[in-house]
């Protein structure tokens, strides 16, 4: 996956997932920290690390799987895709 280096989308989500992260340690070393709070910002983190998944799976798909075919039946594709986020 050597074409991700070029990829800004790809690289500005792994940003923001290890900011929130980051959010999440601080948020767990103040003394008076709230766990609803805590298991919303994990929440959101696991949200966005499925997110990071799909498109990740896309771009293989795109790049890899699909990128020598004379033609692609795009609907397929979209179907493929749908099935891959229900069950990531």
């Amino acid at each position: 996956m050597g074409h991700l280096q070029q990829d800004k989308k790809i690289l500005n989500r792994v940003k923001r997932l290890q900011g929130q992260m980051r959010a999440i340690e601080e948020n767990l070393q103040q003394d008076q920290h709230s766990c609803i709070d805590v298991l919303q910002q994990v929440a959101a983190v696991k949200g966005a690390v499925n997110g990071l998944m799909n498109e990740l799976l896309e771009l293989h798909l795109r790049h890899h799987v699909i990128a020598d075919q004379d033609t692609i039946n795009e609907v397929e594709v979209q179907e493929f895709l749908k099935l891959i986020k229900r069950y990531t």
